[in-house]
C-alpha cells in the first residue's frame, strides 16, 4: 500500500536488558489516584471513582532525553508515576485476570502545564493542551512483569536537582493496577502496546529551565529528565 505522505515513525520505549523496544499504541492516564495528591489538588478521594485522560503516543519522551520547556506556560509541573505496559488486549477484563494483560512496568513522569490545566478546569474545558503537549509523557525503560511479578507495593519518589520532592508507596494507590486495567477496559478495548500512567503521590511542583527531575520506583530503572 502507498501513502500520500511518509508514514510516521512508531513511538516506542526501551526495554531493560534488551535491544528490542516496546512499540506504543496509546497512552492513558489515571487522574488523582493517590489520596494525598487528590487532597493537595482540592478534591475528596473518598468520593471519586477513577477517571482517565489521554496523551498522544507521539508525546513520549524516552531514553532520558531532555525536555524543551513547553510554550504557553509559566507553571510546568512534574508528576512521578508508575507506568503499566499492556501486552494483551481485551474488553471488560475481570480484575482477577487483569495481571495477565500486563507486559511490564516503568517509571514515568506526567508533565503538566498546570496553569493551562487550572484555566481549563475553571472554564469546564478539556485538559488536552495542559496534559498532551509535545514530550509530555516521559517514560523510563520497561521491565517485563515476568521478571517482577505483580508490582503492588514499593517506594515511588521524585527528586529535583537532588532534593526530595515526592515520596510515597505504590500500595497507597486508591485504585490498584488490576483495578485500573479492569475499569479502563470497560471504557475502551485495550490492546497490546497501550501504556497506562497510574497517578502521582503528593508533592507535585513547578520546574524551571535547567532543572533535572528524577523518578525512582523500587525494582525499576530510574527515569531522568533535564528541562532545557
Amino acid at each position: 500500500m502507498s501513502y500520500v505522505l511518509p508514514v510516521p515513525a512508531t513511538p516506542s520505549v526501551p526495554v531493560t536488558g534488551r535491544g528490542e523496544r516496546f512499540a506504543v499504541r496509546r497512552i492513558f492516564c489515571v487522574g488523582r489516584n493517590y489520596a494525598d495528591h487528590a487532597r493537595e489538588m482540592g478534591h475528596d478521594p473518598d468520593r471519586e471513582p477513577p477517571f482517565f485522560f489521554s496523551k498522544p503516543a507521539d508525546a513520549l519522551l524516552t531514553d532520558d532525553a531532555p525536555l524543551p520547556y513547553p510554550p504557553l506556560t509559566a507553571d510546568l509541573h512534574y508528576e512521578a508515576e508508575l507506568v503499566v505496559a499492556i501486552g494483551r488486549g481485551g474488553s471488560d477484563i475481570p480484575v482477577e485476570r487483569a495481571p495477565d494483560h500486563v507486559w511490564g512496568y516503568a517509571a514515568g513522569n506526567d508533565f503538566t502545564r498546570r496553569d493551562l490545566q487550572a484555566e481549563a478546569k475553571r472554564l469546564g474545558r478539556p485538559w488536552d493542551m495542559a496534559k498532551g503537549f509535545d514530550h509530555s509523557a516521559a517514560c523510563g525503560a520497561i521491565t517485563p512483569a515476568a521478571e517482577l511479578g505483580r508490582l503492588d507495593h514499593g517506594r515511588i519518589v521524585s527528586t529535583v536537582d537532588g532534593v526530595l520532592r515526592q515520596q510515597g508507596d505504590l500500595s497507597q494507590m486508591i485504585w490498584s493496577v488490576p483495578e485500573i486495567v479492569a475499569i479502563l477496559s470497560r471504557h475502551v478495548a485495550l490492546a497490546a502496546g497501550d501504556l497506562i500512567f497510574t497517578g502521582t503521590p503528593a508533592g507535585v511542583g513547578a520546574l524551571s529551565r535547567g532543572a533535572q527531575v528524577v523518578v525512582e520506583i523500587d525494582g525499576l530503572a530510574p527515569q531522568r529528565t533535564r528541562v532545557i
